[in-house]
């Protein structure tokens, strides 16, 4: 069965945020991880640093940059989360921060906005 096309244009926006982020040094560690308190949609690290990253599509910016459209019930959501996936991998200690990639798409290629450390876990 195919996958609805909303759930097809996100796994498109996360393999582009993927990519570009991995293009900027971040390496890879996870993707769609998911618990009862919400879903981080990568996770990368930057050094030793791990980076919860959420990725917003946009079809245009009329309304608004997807790293505007992270409320802070969703930021409470995101952090929640991480602290599971810290948890979880034994890594409580180690430094981490929250980024988020708007990615909209242009003439049929992905246009990318990266906010680095987007929020903190006490927003």
């Amino acid at each position: 069965m195919a996958d609805a096309p909303h759930l097809q244009t996100g796994r498109w926006a996360e393999q582009a945020a993927a990519r570009f982020l991995a293009g900027q040094g971040l390496v890879p560690v996870d993707r769609n991880f998911r618990c009862r308190h919400g879903e981080i949609d990568l996770v990368m690290a930057d050094g030793d640093e791990l980076v919860f990253v959420e990725v917003r599509f946009r079809a245009d910016e009329r309304f608004g940059a997807g790293f505007e459209t992270v409320t802070h019930a969703k930021r409470r959501r995101l952090t929640t989360a991480a602290r599971v996936y810290l948890s979880r991998h034994h890594a409580e200690q180690r430094p981490c921060r929250f980024d988020v990639v708007s990615v909209t798409k242009r003439n049929y290629r992905p246009e990318i906005h990266w906010v680095r450390d987007a929020f903190s876990q006490d927003d």
